[in-house]
C-alpha cells in the first residue's frame, strides 16, 4: 500500500512518500480501506517527537481516518466488511490502508460524507468533551474561544452555540475573524500574531473582557503562548480556563489570578479519556451525530490533499495558516 511515512525525527518536509506493507486484521482488529484522513496538530507534534505517544519507525501520521471496512478479525461483531466507518488511531492514518482496534472504529451516517466524517471526531470530540465534561458550560454563559477559525475552534464555536451559550472568537486576523463569524461566533477579538510585550497583553485581556461583556464563564485555549494569560485575566468568578493545545508555546500562567479569580485551570486531554472513560465517548459521539443530523454541526473543510502532499497540509497547521478544516484524501 501507499503511505506517508515518518522515517526519522524532524518537520514534514522530511515525511517520506513511499509503500509500506499492506496490515492484517487479527483477533478483535479491523481493517480499513480509507478513503480520507482528517489532518490535526498531534501530527505535527508526533513527527517531531514531541506528542505524549511515540510510535516505532518508520510509521505513517494521521490520528483520524474515514473509510470502509475491508476485513475483520475474530470476534469482531459491530462492524462487517463493505461498511462506512470511521477510526480513531492515534497515527497510521496516512495510507491507503489502516489496522485498528474494533473498539476504535464506528459506522457513520449514510449522509456522511467521508471527507467531513474523516474530519469530524477528534475536533468535535475534543470540543464537545472539553465544553460539556470538562468546562461544565451552561446555557446562557459566555464562552471565550482562543483560536477560533482552526479545527477545534470552529468546532467549539458550534457546539457552544448549540448547547446555548454566547461566542466570543478570538484569532489573529480579520478572515479569520470572518471565518469564525460565519461558523456563529457573536464577537471577536483579533489579537496579535505574535509575541506581545505587556501593555499589548493587558490591552489584549481588555479586548476579551468588553467582548464577553464583563468577562468569560470558560476559556477555550486551543493556542497557549503569550495568549493565555490575558485569556485568564478575563476571567469570570468560577470561571474555567480549558487547557486544548499549544501551538504557539506552552504558557507558564500567574497562578494567582485563579485565586482572585476563584478560576479553575483544567486539562482536556481527549483521546486519553476515549481509552479509561469509553461509556461517556460513546455517549457523546451519539450525541455529536445528533447534532450533525439536525444541521447544528458540519466540519467546515477549507482544503483537500492528495496523500502524497499531506506534510504541505501539516505545515499549514504549523504555520497557523490553516482555517477549519485540513483533509488528506485518497487519490
Amino acid at each position: 500500500m501507499k503511505a506517508l511515512l515518518s522515517t526519522k525525527v524532524g518537520p514534514p518536509e522530511q515525511l517520506e512518500f513511499g509503500e509500506a506493507p499492506d496490515p492484517l486484521a487479527g483477533e478483535g482488529e479491523v481493517v480499513l480501506a480509507v478513503k480520507a484522513a482528517g489532518v490535526n496538530f498531534p501530527d505535527a507534534l508526533i513527527i517531531e517527537d514531541k506528542y505524549q505517544f511515540k510510535p516505532e519507525r518508520p510509521f505513517a501520521p494521521g490520528g483520524e481516518v474515514a473509510g470502509v471496512v475491508e476485513s475483520v478479525g475474530a470476534g469482531v461483531t459491530h462492524v462487517k466488511v463493505g461498511q462506512r466507518v470511521i477510526g480513531s488511531s492515534g497515527w497510521g492514518g496516512y495510507a491507503e490502508k489502516i489496522k485498528l482496534p474494533a473498539a476504535r472504529v464506528m459506522p457513520i451516517p449514510d449522509a456522511m460524507p467521508f471527507d467531513e466524517a474523516s474530519a469530524f471526531i477528534l475536533t468535535y470530540g475534543t470540543s464537545y468533551y472539553g465544553l460539556k465534561d470538562r468546562g461544565q458550560l451552561k446555557a446562557g454563559e459566555t464562552v471565550l474561544i482562543l483560536g477560533a477559525a482552526g479545527g477545534v475552534g470552529v468546532a467549539a464555536i458550534e457546539l457552544a452555540k448549540a448547547m446555548g451559550a454566547r461566542v466570543v472568537g478570538a484569532v489573529s486576523s480579520e478572515d479569520k475573524a470572518r471565518f469564525a463569524r460565519d461558523a456563529g461566533a457573536d464577537e471577536t477579538v483579533i489579537y496579535p500574531a505574535s509575541g506581545m510585550s505587556k501593555q499589548q497583553s493587558k490591552d489584549l485581556a481588555e479586548a476579551f473582557k468588553q467582548a464577553c461583556g464583563g468577562g468569560a464563564d470558560v476559556v477555550y485555549d486551543a493556542v497557549g503562548g503569550d495568549y493565555c494569560e490575558p485569556a485568564l485575566r478575563a476571567m469570570n468568578w468560577n470561571g474555567r480556563y480549558l487547557v486544548i493545545g499549544f501551538p504557539a508555546g506552552i504558557p507558564t500562567p500567574p497562578l494567582n489570578l485563579t485565586l482572585l479569580k476563584s478560576s479553575s485551570i483544567v486539562g482536556v486531554f481527549w483521546g486519553a479519556s476515549v481509552a479509561r472513560e469509553p461509556k461517556l465517548h460513546e455517549g457523546n459521539v451519539r450525541d455529536l451525530f445528533r447534532l450533525y443530523g439536525e444541521g447544528k454541526i458540519k466540519p467546515r473543510i477549507s482544503a483537500r490533499y492528495p496523500l502524497r502532499d499531506a506534510g504541505k497540509a501539516i505545515r499549514a497547521l504549523m504555520d497557523r495558516t490553516a482555517q477549519g478544516k485540513l483533509v488528506v484524501v485518497m487519490e
